[in-house]
């Protein structure tokens, strides 16, 4: 027993001594690791791929009317999206809105400013956020933009992000709400508890598979400061936008999907999980942005990681559930990780399902130059000089079209 002990020890010691020789060095070690992200920002390494068919049911019926789409092709479609890619939202709740604040001179007398508790309550429980809402000082039944601000501090009012005094000028009224209130924009489960998703966590779908994400969470937000807007006599409730940016875009364009009381749907450089074509592959996909933000999505979207080509449904279906209202999508030039390109033929590809209501569609090979707008009935698109950001250069557009759209109506 005594000699096997010394032989052991002998052996360790050999180990010991080896040991330093036996591992790569450390640069070696390094490139041993996995190796980061490199985003694909070359066109003719964009992948051949086959897009969903937006027109084309799950039992093989194509739709051929607005009224099938209205009772078959959109259900499906928008199922599959709570499904596979956003999660099921809380399906219903009790809607409370108090004002807590109201200021009718606010910047200089010239707008109103109020400011709203929104509490939901369902089984029992209950959570409430805020939402501010500025009014022309002279408002009668006007139109709104309702910006969903991710921002974790302030609300970017007087900024390129949100001109309040530009969009009160053009005679809109300007609403937004936090999506922190709403839900923590944080991978710690402990923040979670802090949010929508800490009250209810699975939404309206199950753990594990298709309880909501956080964009899904703020989606509901936009609609619950919808019933908000839709309370106020000074608003038209016939002619309400919800705007976002990046993450607040991809946002903008699931509550738009989801919630046909939104008239104007506006996605500003929203990207992967968004405006732009998932089997694209270009910038930012559908692993990255699992790996990152894994708590946006749905756990059954974490599926497709690198099987972009499995996917049910692409995002051109997405913008095509706003259909017969109208949308816009824009990108900025700079901004490869949001995929300018697959974000335009995201709009353009949902062409079929607005050509059902008569309205004119857009070719995949009509993508417009550097600040030049283009405007095709309910549907809109722009590529803007420079990086990611919401600027009053985007603003000026969205509320370009929205006049287009809305501004010859005779007040009420």
């Amino acid at each position: 027993m005594a000699r096997s002990c010394r032989w052991f020890a002998i052996l360790l010691a050999i180990g010991a001594a080896l040991a330093p020789w036996s591992r790569p060095p450390a640069t070696e070690a390094r490139t041993m690791q996995p190796p980061a992200f490199q985003p694909n920002y070359d066109e003719s390494k964009v992948p051949r791929y086959l897009l969903p068919d937006p027109l084309l049911c799950a039992d093989g019926t194509r739709i051929a009317t607005t009224e099938a789409w209205e009772r078959k092709g959109r259900p499906e479609t928008l199922d599959r999206f709570a499904f596979w890619v956003y999660g099921r939202a809380l399906p219903t709740a009790e809607v409370q809105i108090a004002e807590i604040e109201r200021d009718p001179q606010a910047l200089g007398g010239r707008a109103i400013r109020k400011r709203a508790r929104i509490t939901a309550t369902a089984d029992g429980r209950s959570f409430a956020f805020e939402a501010t809402l500025l009014l022309p000082a002279d408002a009668r039944r006007v139109p709104a933009f309702l910006l969903i601000n991710i921002r974790r501090e302030g609300d970017g009012a007087g900024t390129g992000y949100w001109p309040v005094e530009t969009i009160l000028a053009r005679g809109y009224a300007a609403a937004t709400f936090r999506t922190w209130d709403v839900d923590p924009d944080e991978r710690d489960p402990a923040a979670r508890a802090r949010g929508v998703r800490g009250i209810w966590p699975a939404g309206g779908g199950r753990e594990g598979f298709d309880a909501w994400g956080t964009l899904a969470a703020w989606a509901w937000g936009a609609s619950r400061v919808l019933d908000y807007l839709l309370t106020d006599p000074a608003i038209d409730p016939e002619r309400i936008a919800v705007i976002g940016h990046s993450r607040g875009g991809k946002t903008a364009l699931w509550a738009g999907a989801q919630d046909p009381r939104f008239a104007l749907v506006i996605s500003n450089e929203s990207g992967c999980g968004g405006a732009a074509l998932s089997r694209r592959r270009f910038g930012e996909t559908v692993a990255r942005i699992n790996t990152v933000f894994p708590y946006w999505f749905c756990d059954n979207f974490k599926r497709f990681n690198d099987r972009e080509d499995d996917l049910p449904v692409d995002q051109h279906q997405l913008v095509a559930l706003v259909a017969p209202r109208a949308v816009y999508v824009a990108s900025a030039e700079e901004d490869r990780w949001a995929d300018p390109r697959g974000e335009f033929l995201a709009l353009a590809h949902a062409s079929p399902v607005y050509a059902l209501y008569g309205e004119p569609g857009i070719r995949p090979e009509e993508m417009p130059p550097v600040d030049t707008p283009l405007h095709r009935g309910r549907m809109a698109y722009h590529l803007r000089r420079g990086a990611h950001a919401l600027t009053e250069y985007d603003w000026e557009r969205y509320l370009d079209f929205a006049d287009s759209l809305w501004r010859r109506r005779p007040a009420e």
